[in-house]
């Protein structure tokens, strides 16, 4: 049992540009780019030649129908913790989430998600597309696979989602109005990080740039709270960096150091428990 890497490079549903499914490979190129170490802000070191608490799976191979690739992923994901092991999913669009939280939620009763993320992602459908990556939490709430849904640093909320935030219970934390102090946690928590919660300033490697976001820092800081919280995080995803529009991978590197701080707090949690 150990925690596991798995990139997941799909797109196909995203809504306004391609292109997150390049970023597996880009995040893997900025952590073995010699531009940084291996260790964590509190100093683990994770470096891959020196630890065994990890591993890299690599990448599904996905095909292009999303049906198909739905099932692929959450097949990918069930068969990653089969044996125990917690996960953490390199997307790949914010759809890629859905079939993550399947599996998930077939091993974890009463799983409560933290969603970070500039959208909410909620919509029914958009243009006609149940399967976009603007709908993942929409397809997760209604088939009850979550107890709860928290979102922080959303700032993009239109009457709709608002309205499906209400029907199905989603704690919404908009950025304008949050106090950075993150909710107190019970049970097995995922974790769900789209890198355009940072502003575009901090990641220009994204789709869609919604001005007036977290800094890095304060992206690093909440995840900090939520590990000094004590929560069970049983698994995690990072997604939307868009490779396509990153410049001298800036983006690139603030996932690359997401992955590092997931992973030592995806260590934590499972040593926690112990």
């Amino acid at each position: 049992m150990t925690v596991k890497l798995l990139g997941i490079p799909y797109d196909a549903h995203s809504s306004f540009l391609r292109g997150p499914a390049q970023a597996p490979a880009a995040i893997r190129a900025a952590l073995t780019c010699g531009s940084a170490n291996w260790c964590t802000e509190s100093g683990r070191d994770l470096n891959p030649a020196t630890t065994d608490g990890w591993l890299d799976l690599g990448d599904l191979d996905l095909p292009e129908e999303v049906e198909a690739a739905v099932a692929a992923i959450r097949s990918g994901a069930a068969a990653a913790i089969d044996d125990g092991s917690t996960l953490l999913s390199l997307g790949g669009d914010h759809l890629v989430t859905w079939p993550i939280v399947q599996a998930m939620a077939n091993r974890f009763e009463g799983l409560t998600i933290v969603h970070l993320d500039a959208h909410p992602d909620l919509y029914d459908e958009l243009d006609g597309d149940r399967f976009s990556h603007a709908c993942p939490f929409a397809r997760i709430m209604e088939a009850g696979l979550a107890d709860g849904l928290i979102q922080l640093g959303i700032r993009t909320m239109t009457p709709h989602q608002r309205t499906q935030a209400e029907r199905f219970g989603v704690e919404v934390h908009e950025l304008r109005d949050w106090d950075g102090v993150v909710p107190a946690l019970s049970g097995p928590v995922y974790l769900s990080v789209d890198v355009d919660v940072l502003d575009p300033a901090y990641a220009p490697g994204i789709s869609h740039y919604e001005p007036g976001g977290m800094s890095t820092r304060q992206l690093f800081d909440t995840i900090r709270q939520i590990e000094a919280g004590g929560a069970t995080v049983v698994g995690a995803d990072i997604v939307e960096i868009n490779p396509d529009r990153d410049i001298n991978d800036m983006t690139a590197m603030a996932g690359a150091k997401l992955v590092r701080e997931l992973l030592g707090l995806l260590l934590n949690s499972r040593e926690a428990v112990r």
